[in-house]
């Protein structure tokens, strides 16, 4: 089986809800910009990380040596549902890893579905992200804001984050995706043909499944034409090969500054 390193939360939170810190230094804070209802009905809100100049945090698949952020909206009023919108990741290689992330600062847009269109929501989450710089630590953060339930003007920052979200399958031109599956001896292999127009310079296409928990390898790429292929390794928690649906994967292909979201794929026999 392959080395697996995992991140240790448990007892390694910072006493300060608001601040990762060493020493008495903070390297992070976080808040929530109120941002403004939409004519949907929704409310569109962001989580705001500032981090220390050089510092970081990771994207939703954070890689193979990332903390995945954990969300935790339920003490939250008047909000049935928090949908959050990731923008497009940087990519960064230390060491021979790969991991995907954002330096200095995150907007990350959230829209709330209100129980109640006509009322107040009050957001309020327990958030756990993982941040590094040289070392990396883990950041507990507790955060929460009254959202008014009338429109107000929106905000550029969130209004930029979410102009940077990665390009829908069929905008990026994705004729088809198939993929094919078969076990190891701790888990699957898949490897997916993705015929799409060329993303840009440096292609890296990011795997994900729907089940956290499953430990996903750095996935290799290569394009040949048209079609680009991927190859990555699924590994659960007992490393055994599992059941799995390739209409549940989810690929993200990312180049020169663009990002492509792939839904799913078909099985190729």
């Amino acid at each position: 089986m392959r080395q697996i390193i995992p991140f240790l939360l448990a007892g390694a939170f910072l006493a300060d809800p608001l601040l990762a810190s060493d020493n008495g230094v903070s390297h992070a804070q976080a808040e929530i910009l109120p941002g403004w209802r939409t004519e949907a009905g929704t409310h569109m809100a962001a989580l705001h990380v500032t981090l220390d100049p050089g510092w970081k945090t990771y994207w939703r698949a954070p890689g193979e040596a990332g903390l995945p952020p954990e969300f935790d909206w339920s003490k939250s009023l008047n909000a049935a549902e928090v949908i959050v919108h990731w923008p497009t990741p940087e990519v960064f290689l230390s060491s021979g890893v790969r991991t995907l992330g954002f330096h200095d600062d995150l907007v990350l847009p959230l829209e709330i579905v209100p129980e109640d269109p006509a009322a107040a929501i009050e957001l309020s989450g327990d958030l756990a992200l993982g941040i590094c710089e040289n070392i990396c630590m883990p950041m507990q953060v507790s955060v929460s804001a009254e959202l008014p339930d009338s429109e107000t003007r929106a905000d550029p920052r969130i209004e930029f984050a979410l102009d940077h979200r990665p390009e829908s399958a069929q905008a990026a031109g994705l004729v088809s995706a198939r993929c094919d599956v078969e076990p190891i001896s701790d888990g699957l292999r898949v490897t997916a043909q993705l015929e799409l127009p060329d993303v840009g310079d440096d292609e890296v296409v990011v795997v994900e499944t729907a089940d956290p928990s499953v430990w996903v390898s750095t996935a290799l790429s290569d394009r040949s034409g048209a079609v680009l292929t991927a190859e990555a390794d699924l590994v659960p928690a007992n490393a055994q090969p599992f059941a799995l649906d390739p209409e549940d994967l989810r690929f993200t292909v990312l180049a020169s500054g663009r990002a492509v979201d792939i839904h799913g794929c078909e099985a190729s026999h």
